[in-house]
């Protein structure tokens, strides 16, 4: 038989990890309600985006190798800016794929044309402005800077993006997609870039929250009156 001394602190045990990990345990669970009652594809922004688009087929253009570039040509891909065909070479640099001759940036009105071809038609652009860096917290993070980021005039506080450098459309943001990243920050429990399952913090509530349940499993095996029961004939036979 457990000693009544034994059981009270197991029972206390019990309660003050209960206490102490219920606020997250709460954060798991609504957070897993969402994830398993939500379509990802809405969440990535696909209801906005032209998912018909097809990039234009460009013809007379000149050799990537007629192109002087002082590093050479390691990578290459064609960017449709405003119905201008241009080379991004080696992830660096925009050279014009009919004259040769080098792109520092695009405009603002380039990036709302190559927005316009991978939004759905009706948006109405509210705002359009330049950023040069973000916050590890920031729905940009991790892509590349400086970008234009298109805000649209809708309920769903909808935002676009089209990389400064290359002209590339990188990504849509709205309302559910900052409620999907916030409630994978309290599931993953990683407070700075979202994506880390191997967080100390994560670990440690992880092995709390199973000394949590054992605790249960055997505060139940000390006061159950059927397991007594069950000792007492033991002991008797």
């Amino acid at each position: 038989m457990v000693k009544r001394k034994t059981a009270l602190k197991i029972r206390k045990t019990h309660r003050y990890l209960g206490l102490f990990l219920g606020v997250q345990f709460l954060f798991w669970t609504i957070s897993g309600m969402y994830f398993s009652w939500t379509n990802i594809d809405d969440i990535h922004g696909d209801q906005f985006c032209n998912l018909d688009y097809v990039p234009k087929a460009f013809d007379d253009l000149i050799s990537p190798s007629q192109i002087n570039n002082p590093e050479g040509i390691g990578s290459i891909e064609i960017r449709d800016i405003n119905n201008e065909p241009y080379y991004w070479i080696n992830n660096q640099k925009l050279y014009s794929a009919k004259t040769g001759k080098a792109k520092k940036n695009i405009t603002e009105e380039e990036a709302l044309s190559v927005a316009k071809n991978y939004m759905k038609d009706g948006l109405k652009v509210a705002n359009i402005e330049k950023i040069t860096e973000v916050d590890d917290y920031h729905e940009y993070r991790e892509k590349l800077l400086p970008a234009y980021v298109i805000s649209y005039d809708t309920d769903e506080a909808l935002n676009a993006y089209v990389s400064v450098t290359d002209g590339k459309f990188q990504t849509v943001r709205h309302r559910a997609w900052r409620w999907f990243d916030f409630l994978w920050m309290t599931h993953t429990m990683d407070y700075d870039t979202r994506d880390n399952f191997n967080t100390i913090v994560l670990r440690a509530f992880s092995l709390l929250g199973l000394i949590t349940v054992l605790s249960g499993f055997l505060l139940w095996y000390t006061s159950s009156p059927t397991i007594r029961k069950l000792k007492k004939k033991i002991i008797k036979s």
